[in-house]
């Protein structure tokens, strides 16, 4: 549904040239809900305003159902009429609303059925809709001032939705909102996920909507996709830093003297008590340093950190037993500092991304 392939983005700047982007590429299938998460100055927001071309990308190329946008240009000619059209397929909801004032909830999401040429009954029919369907229908005739941060963003993807799009791009769409609300805002974008069947491309710098509603979910650093893939294909890959931070579970501890391993665990494996037949199995003490538990998708999964006895080949068995269990077991090296590997958890959850 949205492909971007070597997309480069390159900004001038006081005489000197900034890459944004650096040969993207990017695949989003048709009905998903596909998450980029990164640090600062990664390149998301690019990404995705160059997704719709507010932004137009240096070079490179960006399909939306099966249109190629970047080959269309703008102004009055054909090829402008053509990416006005594509564009009608594409919402875009933003982080800070981008509501107007002077106009009521109802008036700002007839207005792209109103620059669309609808008339006006029409235009207050499908705004009705469109309002019932994000659950504000009794605030139609407020204006934004009077509504809290949580339903300006209703108004936001009830005015993305109006020219009946294929695909919904959202850009930090709940970093403003309060942890309640952003649930709340996840669970509508997941229900119009199913419900209309809409494509959603969405950035954020939260793991936890990663978890909550992503399909699939991608990293971004300096202006690449370092990392990409379904979430239940990146919890079962080896050394996988979206795994990891998506399950912290901290630094691990230096043992010389013990092997620590990281089992991770989804579908049904989770509900299998595979640790205490494992050490009844080898007569093993073992030292659980850390877990998390999630459900994503209806499923559960997680990640565990358990130190064994002994060196790594005084434990080739046990470990051979894990995997044999469907578990992926990865064996650290005591002494490696996780944090050399990129973002820290810490980082992460923190919220210091954009």
């Amino acid at each position: 549904m949205i492909t971007t392939k070597d997309l480069t983005k390159v900004y001038s700047a006081r005489g000197r040239e900034v890459s944004a982007l650096r040969g993207v590429d990017l695949h989003v299938r048709e009905g998903e809900v596909y998450g980029v998460v990164g640090t600062s100055g990664a390149g998301k927001s690019t990404l995705i305003r160059c997704v719709n071309l507010l932004e137009r990308p240096t070079s490179g190329t960006v399909t939306v159902d099966g249109v190629e946008l970047t080959s269309l240009r703008g102004g009055e000619h054909r090829g402008g009429r053509e990416l006005r059209a594509a564009r009608r397929s594409i919402g875009m909801v933003f982080q800070h609303f981008n509501l107007l004032s002077s106009r009521t909830v109802r008036e700002n999401v007839e207005l792209p059925l109103e620059l669309a040429g609808l008339g006006r009954t029409e235009r207050r029919r499908k705004a009705g809709e469109l309002l019932e369907l994000v659950g504000l229908g009794d605030r139609a005739g407020a204006y934004p001032s009077k509504l809290s941060g949580g339903q300006k963003q209703r108004v936001g993807i009830a005015r993305a939705l109006a020219g009946d799009p294929k695909v919904l791009l959202s850009d930090e769409a709940t970093s403003a909102l309060d942890p309640e609300t952003t649930r709340s805002i996840l669970a509508l974008l997941r229900d119009l996920n199913r419900q209309l069947g809409l494509t959603v491309l969405l950035i954020t710098h939260e793991m936890e909507v990663i978890k909550s509603v992503c399909d699939s979910a991608a990293l971004m650093r300096d202006g690449r996709i370092v990392e990409s893939g379904t979430v239940a294909d990146l919890l079962a890959t080896e050394g996988s830093e979206l795994a990891r931070e998506l399950f912290p579970l901290g630094e691990a501890p230096a043992r010389p003297d013990g092997t620590i391993l990281e089992i991770t665990f989804q579908g049904d494996s989770a509900g299998r008590p595979f640790i205490s037949q494992l050490a009844r199995t080898y007569q093993i003490d073992l030292n659980i340093l850390g877990a998390a538990v999630e459900t994503i998708g209806g499923r559960q999964v997680g990640r565990m950190r358990v130190a064994l006895p002994g060196r790594h080949q005084d434990n080739v068995v046990p470990i051979g037993y894990l995997r044999e269990q469907g578990l992926q077991v990865d064996v650290l090296d005591p002494i490696t500092d996780l944090s050399a590997a990129g973002p820290s958890t810490t980082d992460l959850a923190n919220g210091a991304v954009a």
